[in-house]
C-alpha cells in the first residue's frame, strides 16, 4: 500500500463532518483528496478534476445537505464512466439512487463516528487490496517520534484483519508502536487508528 489516491466527493455543508471522519484516514500512506478542501485552498477546478481522474476509489458522501449538489452527481458519474470504484457513504438510503442505485455503501452514523470510520477503513482496505478482498495487504502508518530531540520514524504495522481490530476495540485494547531509538511507546485505537496517548520509556 503506497501511492493510492482517494477522492472524497461531498456537499458544502458536510465539509466539517467529512474532515472529522477522514482525519485518521489521512495518516495512511495514500493521498486523500477532500473536494472542498481543495476548493478552499484556491486550487482550480481543472486540478481537482485531475485528482478525480487519477483516483483509485471515490467516496461519495450522501446526506440531505448534499442532495442538491450538482458537483457530487457529476463526480460520481465521471468516476463510474471511467471505471473508478465508488463507495457511497449514506446518511439515509433515501438519498441514494441515480448512478449508484444498488451499489453497496456505508451508513454514516453521526452519533457513532468511531464505527463509521471503522467501516470506511474496512471498505477501503478491501477495495485497495492487491489480491482481492480475502487478502490482508500491508497497511501501516508512519510518523516521526514526537519526543524532544528524537524525531526518529516510528511505524505502526497493521497486519491483522479488520474483524480482529474491531474485537480489540470492543475489549478496550490498544495498538502499540515503539520508537526504536528512544523507546517511546505510542498507543492507537484499533477501530479508527486514532492516536490515544504516548508513554516515554528509557531503553536499558
Amino acid at each position: 500500500m503506497s501511492g493510492e489516491q482517494i477522492f472524497v466527493s461531498h456537499g458544502p455543508k458536510d465539509l466539517a463532518v467529512v474532515q472529522e471522519l477522514f482525519s485518521t484516514v489521512k495518516n495512511f500512506p495514500f493521498s486523500v483528496h477532500i473536494a472542498l478542501e481543495a476548493v478552499e485552498s484556491n486550487q482550480n477546478r481543472d486540478r481537482l478534476e485531475g485528482r478525480l481522474a487519477n483516483s483509485d476509489v471515490v467516496v461519495a458522501v450522501l446526506t440531505r445537505n448534499s442532495t442538491a449538489s450538482e458537483w457530487i452527481n457529476q463526480e460520481i458519474g465521471y468516476a463510474i464512466a471511467k471505471g473508478i470504484p465508488v463507495l457511497p457513504l449514506y446518511e439515509d438510503p433515501s438519498v441514494g439512487g441515480g448512478f449508484i442505485d444498488g451499489v453497496e455503501g456505508i451508513k454514516l452514523d453521526r452519533e457513532n463516528p468511531t464505527e463509521t470510520v471503522f467501516k470506511i477503513l474496512s471498505a477501503l482496505r478491501t477495495k485497495l487490496a492487491p489480491l482481492g478482498s480475502l487478502s490482508v495487504p500491508n497497511w501501516y502508518i508512519r510518523f516521526p517520534c514526537t519526543l524532544a530531540d528524537c524525531g526518529h520514524p516510528v511505524t505502526l504495522d497493521l497486519e491483522e484483519s479488520q474483524s480482529k481490530f474491531w474485537k480489540l476495540h470492543k475489549h478496550g485494547q490498544l495498538l502499540e508502536a515503539t520508537c526504536d531509538v528512544c523507546g517511546t511507546v505510542y498507543y492507537f485505537d484499533p477501530a479508527t487508528i486514532g492516536f490515544i496517548r504516548r508513554e516515554e520509556r528509557t531503553r536499558p
